[in-house]
């Protein structure tokens, strides 16, 4: 893996901090915590801590999964390349599909509050209209279209800028919160249990919403190929980036049930971490918080773009999609297509969005069909670790317990969340979750019956390591090699 610039991507541009700072961005914290937390509080009321406690291990346990296969095999399609690999190359379209479906539908969840916390800054009032919140959001995703399209490096960067803002005003806020004296109720014990749950569909329900939170720390997947060291960094990001948005969502959910009453968290079921602020710090509190949920939002839609468009371009490299999309821009390095393709449908859902009803109702029916199609990738990958390394599974204490036992936990957890859930959700939610996997049978058709050479897979096994078939690509330029070598890791 000493080179990978003959896939034709932007080798050895990321180091490890730069991946770490990529994963916390993709759970994109703030976003989640404002967009989310009336939703979640709406579903489990005072279970809401525990279903953030209760996913955490198994979503844990996924990311021990993507850890293992990134050892084993790095490419850009991350968990379509390892499922396709070990369990059969249908289910691993599938998960491919089911990330590009989520991601894209995100593109209108997460562009809308990007749009509407930019214009609350300047006029509250503002911020409900719809086709307004939908332009000024539409702006900034093609901003970070532009971003993504540049490269690697100057993802990071930006990544850097505007992660960096957010954890600082998020910290600086969970002092704060700590500090603060006018509560609405006394935090209790029993939020981490399972008391506050309406039975085991309750619980589901709660979790399959919990799972959208942690849902974008595998953009370090996407990014393997581009990655120094990337069969142990990839991982090693992943799983600490779960760990530092877990404690942050863990602060914050607490803070809000403690502080504000169920009324104030429902009156402000768009951006809750705002009302957070005016009541911890009248005055400037929920300016500032806004500020921090602006850039996380943006900062996620960029790791969503990450995700989608290199999950296309390993797919066009495939020919399970256009080939087209596996093209490589010649100065930037980055799948051009695929970006530019994304984009396009990007915009159209953005003005089709207009006629689905206020910012609120979008992103709860969003959050739960993305939570569907979360849970069957992750429940797929969760399995695939444990195929690809049953040889070696009962070498060590160890490998059994984090390359088999715990994925295989997570993955059993993800596709029970998926089946209990589907009976407490809108006939929307599921008609955009489950339609939405269901569109991809026709590509995935298609391209089986051309004769693709995915559906026909080298299997994916510990013992060996594997090597994508290289592309040839006499095009790297100086600008792909700028950055090598920066001192990001640890």
């Amino acid at each position: 893996m000493s080179n990978n610039r003959g896939r034709g991507l932007q080798a050895n541009a990321l180091g490890t901090f730069d991946t770490v700072v990529m994963a916390i961005a993709g759970s994109a914290p703030a976003y989640s915590l404002a967009a989310t937390t009336a939703v979640l509080v709406g579903a489990v009321g005072l279970g809401s801590p525990a279903a953030l406690l209760w996913c955490a291990i198994p979503m844990l346990g996924i990311a021990l999964a993507f850890s293992y296969l990134g050892r084993i095999d790095v490419n850009a399609g991350a968990s379509y390349s390892w499922v396709g690999r070990t369990l059969h190359p249908f289910l691993g379209f599938v998960s491919g599909w089911a990330l590009v479906v989520s991601a894209t539908i995100f593109m209108v969840a997460g562009s809308l509050p990007a749009g509407s916390m930019t214009l609350s800054l300047f006029d509250a009032g503002l911020a409900d209209n719809v086709a307004l919140s939908t332009v000024v959001g539409a702006a900034w995703f093609l901003i970070m279209l532009a971003v993504v399209l540049g490269g690697a490096r100057l993802t990071v960067r930006a990544q850097l800028l505007m992660s960096g803002i957010e954890l600082a005003v998020l910290l600086l806020f969970a002092v704060l919160a700590l500090f603060h004296t006018n509560t609405a109720r006394a935090f209790d014990w029993s939020w981490l249990g399972f008391s506050h749950f309406d039975g085991v569909s309750g619980f589901a329900s709660g979790a399959l919403i919990a799972a959208f939170y942690y849902w974008g720390w595998d953009v370090t997947s996407n990014l393997s190929e581009e990655t120094r060291n990337s069969r142990r960094t990839t991982g090693l990001a992943g799983l600490i980036g779960v760990g530092i948005v877990f404690a942050l969502f863990e602060v914050f959910t607490i803070a809000v049930n403690v502080i504000m009453s169920s009324d104030q968290i429902a009156a402000n079921d768009a951006n809750v971490l705002g009302a957070l602020g005016d009541v911890i710090a009248p005055g400037w509190g929920g300016k500032v918080l806004i500020v921090a949920v602006m850039l996380s939002t943006i900062a996620t839609l960029e790791t969503t773009l990450i995700q989608v468009t290199r999950s296309l371009f390993a797919m066009g490299r495939d020919r399970t999609m256009p080939s087209a999309l596996g093209k490589v821009h010649r100065t930037w390095n980055t799948p051009h297509v695929a970006i530019g393709v994304v984009g396009a449908v990007a915009l159209t859902l953005f003005v089709a969005s207009n006629a689905l009803g206020s910012v609120g109702e979008i992103l709860s029916d969003a959050i739960s069909a993305i939570g569907l199609q979360i849970a069957v990738y992750y429940g797929l990958a969760g399995l695939a670790v444990v195929v690809a390394y049953r040889k070696t599974l009962f070498r060590s204490a160890g490998n059994f317990l984090l390359g088999g036992l715990w994925p295989l936990c997570g993955a059993l957890f993800m596709f029970w969340i998926f089946v209990e859930s589907l009976g407490q959700l809108s006939s929307a939610a599921i008609a955009i979750g489950i339609g939405g996997l269901a569109v991809g049978l026709v590509p995935m058709l298609w391209y089986w019956k051309q004769g693709s050479d995915y559906y026909r897979p080298a299997r994916l096994d510990a013992t060996r390591t594997v090597t994508a078939d290289w592309v040839p690509d006499d095009h790297a330029t100086v600008h792909a090699q700028a950055y090598e070598g920066l001192p990001t890791d640890f």
